[in-house]
């Protein structure tokens, strides 16, 4: 395993911790999605944050930066949500490029070492700059894609849980309902009331488009 300090993980030229700083205390919507906010005091990281100290807040650039370092989503703002594009965007051509394919699910099926042989570098070297640029491993980023596009399904449709864990990327039921318990210390069906209608009724094109995205 390559290990990274945990300088080299750092937000995009464009936000630094003054900006990201100001933004959170401003509530700046604009904000939404161009990074995290990590409050060490409760371990929860979100979007537009409830105010607390600067010193208690760190940043990341990616959800899975956040998890990465032990920070559970919000579950009042829903961090998977959140408008805008990421801030790796624009960081580096080949993490640039390996994000896209990972949005896409390539490593819902492939390997690391897949993904590395398809933007043309060693799997080392896309791991330190997946470490440097987004601040988790393209596993982690892949892992936290996986959980928020279940978790915004579970909340915004009445797909059953089956076909949602499936529709995002999981292999099996088991995988689906570990890696809600790693996120959130809930199982997914812990997220849907009984009788509660969503905000979505099912529909097979619904998963569709879940796989697609």
């Amino acid at each position: 395993m390559v290990m990274v300090s945990p300088d080299l993980q750092t937000l995009p030229p464009h936000l630094d911790r003054e900006t990201c700083d100001r933004a959170r205390l401003a509530r700046d919507r604009a904000f939404d999605g161009l990074f995290f906010s990590g409050v060490r005091s409760t371990r929860i990281y979100c979007c537009p944050v409830r105010p607390a100290r600067s010193e208690n807040v760190t940043f990341y650039a990616t959800a899975a930066a956040a998890e990465r370092a032990r920070f559970r989503p919000c579950l009042r703002c829903r961090p998977e949500t959140a408008p805008g594009s990421p801030a790796w965007m624009g960081t580096a051509t080949t993490v640039a490029r390996g994000m896209r394919l990972i949005e896409q699910g390539c490593l819902d099926q492939g390997s690391v070492a897949d993904l590395a042989d398809m933007l043309g570098v060693g799997p080392r070297h896309l791991l330190r700059l997946f470490m440097r640029h987004a601040g988790a491993s393209p596993s982690e980023i892949a892992a936290t894609r996986r959980v928020q596009k279940a978790k915004r399904l579970i909340d915004e449709t009445d797909i059953p849980l089956a076909e949602i864990a499936f529709a995002s990327g999981f292999g099996s039921i088991r995988r689906f309902n570990d890696a809600f318990q790693a996120v959130y210390k809930r199982a997914p069906s812990s997220f849907r009331r009984p009788g509660s209608r969503s905000v979505v009724p099912h529909a097979p094109e619904l998963a569709e488009e879940a796989e697609r995205q």
